[in-house]
């Protein structure tokens, strides 16, 4: 089973929080058959942590867990953090493929994204 588990950064605010699990959600209605689930975790200030994420994807039964990163830079955590919790799953579960995409910025979609959203704004 092939699982998608969309990483954010948390907040202090719930209704972000929220934000992310209603984005995991419609992922989830449009996954059709290139994940059979999709979750997310949070880096920190929300639940579930990256590890516990990744658990309760095996727990459901996944054979491959594609980490994405929904940052839109290359800082600390996405070059050093969320790689160093996603290694203790990996470390833990060797027989499990466990791979992190690359993040949300790197996405060649990104300019037309945005300026498809400067453009709605009537600008």
């Amino acid at each position: 089973m092939k699982n998608l588990l969309l990483i954010a950064h948390g907040s202090r605010r719930d209704a972000s929080n929220d934000e992310v699990r209603a984005l995991t959600q419609l992922l989830a209605q449009c996954a059709e058959d290139r994940y059979d689930r999709v979750d997310c975790g949070f880096l920190e200030l929300a639940e579930p942590s990256i590890p516990d994420g990744i658990q309760q994807c095996i727990d459901a039964g996944a054979t491959e867990i594609v980490i994405l990163p929904y940052f839109l830079s290359a800082g600390r955590h996405v070059a050093e953090d969320i790689p160093n919790a996603v290694k203790i799953k990996q470390d833990e579960y060797p027989h499990i493929s466990i791979h992190i995409a690359n993040y949300l910025g790197q996405a060649e979609e990104i300019p037309d994204l945005l300026f498809r959203i400067a453009k709605s704004s009537g600008s």
